[in-house]
């Protein structure tokens, strides 16, 4: 009873003070130090605004992770491997302030999707048709090309105010508590917990009109912490990576979507751009909170229905995430994922 009182009540809400407080003081000082976000034909907002709030998510997660593993809650192992995330964090902190290139960047995910799985062992076995698959050797592969690709897809992905952060508390906490329920896995689930907190602190500062953006600082955290909780929760119930997929599914939709059109005419899919199917509807509704609330609503309504169903019947699990994500990939598709500008004639101001 007590673990459960400090792991689902007391961490999470130190957590949450904890980032909102240190956002304020972030706001401030790049306010200070002039570190804004200029506007230009690429942008999807219109003010300079102050960016690197996401420093206050991942001071705030990575002690609220350091606590939980000092009171015995959370285990070394995934304590480590959540703690990589710090230099993911680190190199986007960098490229925040002075662009440093792709290679680096890239390295600097690998690296660290590579810690990460180490320190847990390795990809868990993955159900296919009420079949476990071990994944062996090649499972650190392609558990550490997953944490990266996680990693760019919240990048990708953070473009509108309030969108980021929001995916990360729904994930992180309905991934958490439906682990919890379907497992028992309590310690991956107050690690989820915490984090999904340190998100909401630092949401009211970020939901439309945002007074500061998190940067890529704090986009990439968010994914790394994401796919390695999802894979930390798998090493002890083989549906759980399922589940945490499932939840996913707009942002990995989206970003799919929108990388392959791009690549298919030629296009460096990694430049700058606003072509998502959430940018569009961004602009067509002129609101970035209306289009995040409807993220949030999709999400509750519609993703979170299914991966209840995958956890229950880990025999169609696999079945349930394919329901689940068509929908949402012909969702994308119409909302004109990947088009160029002047298909719509919504050409940049």
């Amino acid at each position: 009873m007590k673990d459960q009182i400090v792991g689902m009540v007391l961490v999470p809400l130190g957590a949450l003070l904890a980032s909102n407080v240190l956002t304020h003081f972030v706001l401030r000082r790049a306010q200070a130090a002039g570190t804004l976000d200029i506007p230009n034909e690429r942008s999807s907002h219109d003010v300079p605004t102050p960016r690197g709030g996401g420093v206050a998510i991942v001071l705030a997660a990575s002690a609220a992770f350091a606590l939980l593993a000092l009171l015995g809650i959370l285990q070394s192992r995934v304590t480590m491997a959540l703690l990589g995330g710090i230099a993911v964090a680190a190199v986007g902190f960098m490229d925040d302030r002075r662009s440093l290139p792709a290679i680096l960047r890239l390295a600097v995910h690998l690296g660290a999707a590579l810690w990460a799985v180490t320190w847990l062992g390795g990809l868990p076995p993955v159900r296919l048709d009420g079949e476990s698959m071990t994944m062996g050797p090649i499972g650190y592969a392609l558990g550490a090309i997953g944490i990266a690709w996680s990693v760019n897809l919240f990048n990708f992905m953070d473009g509108i105010d309030g969108i980021a952060a929001t995916e990360a508390v729904f994930v992180s906490i309905a991934g958490g508590a439906v682990t919890l329920a379907g497992a028992g896995a309590a310690e991956v689930s107050y690690a989820a917990f915490a984090f999904g907190a340190a998100c909401c602190g630092f949401l009211p500062w970020n939901w439309a009109p945002a007074k500061i953006f998190m940067g890529d600082v704090g986009s990439g955290y968010l994914g790394f912490v994401i796919a390695v909780l999802g894979i930390a929760a798998a090493r002890t119930w083989d549906v759980a990576l399922i589940v945490w997929v499932t939840l996913t599914w707009i942002f990995l939709a989206d970003t799919a979507v929108t990388l392959l059109r791009r690549a298919f005419r030629g296009e460096r899919v990694y430049t700058p751009h606003r072509l998502h199917a959430y940018q569009w509807t961004a602009r067509r509704l002129r609101s970035h909170g209306v289009t995040t609330g409807a993220v949030v609503l999709l999400n509750i309504i519609w993703l979170l229905p299914w991966a209840l169903l995958a956890a229950a019947d880990s025999r169609w699990a696999v079945w349930f995430a394919l329901l689940a994500g068509g929908p949402i990939v012909v969702l994308i598709v119409a909302l004109g994922a990947g088009r160029p500008e002047k298909i719509e004639g919504l050409s940049p101001e």
